[in-house]
């Protein structure tokens, strides 16, 4: 490995460093990346000063938790880094969750709720991520904390952690999606498709808020949502007695997705290569109208959804016995290939989660305020687009030299990369 990283990653940092326009927070910032990007397994703020040598703790730790700066400023630097990296017509937007599991009470955000990544409810923060992606290269532009019912009716607690104003309200997780989207929409990175899993997709408002500003998306479903199918009219019911009816209803009965397709021609399909080889599972698609529209009542007094835009469902049964099932407004003409494909380019988002918390001690920060934990993520983040950036250029490098890398080869390996063995001299891992 190069052991002039450091020297790179000063060069790389130019943009961010001429944001925070202070000379003192010029040289915590570098320092701070190189803390997480260094050799040592712990990267909370006391191991990194001990291990720079050059800054000590109080420093990093009013860099990181008390400062007066703006976030904002270095965030957009991000965006236009990865819109750099991987920002692509062709590319994704990917929308998750992480969680971070924390012990105690006093951690802002900190409760009792379900970790996907632990399959499970624990004590954690939960954190809204964004990340921008092509060619199977994942760059994180965003983590937003998530504040659980318990913080939000505690004003003190939220006023003791420094929580902003302005997110001392309940906002869902989809909520504090749309409002990331407009900030990478307004950013100008670029990107064709938004992903999200079923938390997300799950939500009509969520796929309406997508479809309004001209984006496409393919995001997961539950299964027990209602849908109808695609040929479903709208009727005026002929009324036996009274005043004639005001407003169309369905001429067919909603059923639930995984009965929609349950009896529907089910394909195996391969997306990708993975360490074991192609991966593949069952698929079916159907075309369908969401029952998410406005709500009317029924004859018999129901209250029933209205049948919503045209879109394709896909249902996915793996090997395990479990069934997936999501929902996309690719076009018409879209194949079940490229359905699949599309649903399936999620995944980059869980590399970069682990890759994070693993390599760049994204759940290692030991602060409870909401400053500061912010702070802490956005640098993992920069430190993170740092490592992508070195890997893409190595891999365009050998290619350029007349080896057999791919495009493809060159994705891999920015998100499956392997670890390298620790120099004599300080190297920057690979994650």
């Amino acid at each position: 490995m190069d052991v002039n990283w450091q020297a790179d990653l000063d060069r790389w940092l130019a943009p961010f460093v001429a944001a925070l326009r202070h000379k003192t927070r010029a040289r915590m910032c570098p320092a701070y990346i190189a803390g997480l990007i260094g050799p040592g397994d712990r990267k909370s703020i006391q191991p990194m000063a001990t291990r720079a040598g050059e800054v000590n703790y109080d420093q990093l730790h009013h860099f990181v938790t008390a400062g007066v700066w703006d976030s904002a400023s270095l965030e957009a630097a991000l965006l236009k880094k990865a819109d750099g990296l991987v920002g692509d017509e062709a590319g994704f937007l990917v929308f998750d969750d992480t969680a971070l599991p924390k012990k105690g009470s006093h951690s802002v955000g900190v409760a009792p709720q379900y970790a996907s990544s632990l399959g499970k409810t624990a004590n954690c923060q939960s954190l809204v991520s964004v990340t921008l992606a092509s060619h199977e290269v994942p760059v994180m532009v965003c983590l937003r904390l998530f504040l659980p019912e318990s913080w939000i009716d505690d004003r003190e607690r939220m006023a003791r952690a420094g929580v902003p104003k302005d997110r001392q309200t309940a906002l869902t997780k989809p909520e504090i999606a749309i409002a990331e989207i407009d900030r990478v929409i307004a950013s100008g990175a670029r990107f064709g498709c938004v992903l999200a899993d079923s938390g997300y997709g799950s939500s009509g408002t969520f796929r309406q808020a997508l479809s309004e500003r001209g984006l496409l998306w393919a995001v997961g479903l539950s299964r027990r949502q209602n849908v109808y199918p695609a040929d479903v009219a709208l009727i005026f019911p002929v009324a036996k007695a009274g005043k004639r009816r005001k407003y169309h209803i369905p001429d067919q009965p909603p059923v639930a997705a995984e009965a929609m397709l349950a009896k529907g021609k089910w394909r195996r399909v391969s997306w990708r290569r993975g360490t074991k080889g192609r991966l593949t599972c069952l698929f079916a698609a159907r075309r369908v109208r969401v029952a998410d529209g406005h709500k009317h009542r029924m004859l018999d007094n129901r209250v029933q959804c209205m049948p919503g835009d045209e879109v394709w469902l896909v249902g996915e049964r793996r090997s395990t016995g479990e069934q997936k099932y999501y929902v996309s407004n690719l076009p018409a003409d879209a194949s079940l290939k490229m359905l699949v494909a599309t649903i399936k380019a999620r995944w980059v988002c869980e590399q970069a989660h682990q890759q994070l918390k693993e390599e760049l001690g994204l759940d290692h920060f030991e602060g409870r305020s909401w400053t500061g934990l912010h702070r802490h993520a956005l640098m993992t983040m920069i430190a993170y687009a740092f490592l992508q950036s070195r890997r893409l250029k190595a891999a365009g490098e050998k290619k350029n030299r007349g080896t057999a890398a791919t495009a493809e080869h060159a994705g891999r390996q920015a998100s499956h990369p392997r670890p390298l063995r620790a120099a004599s001299t300080p190297a920057m891992p690979a994650l």
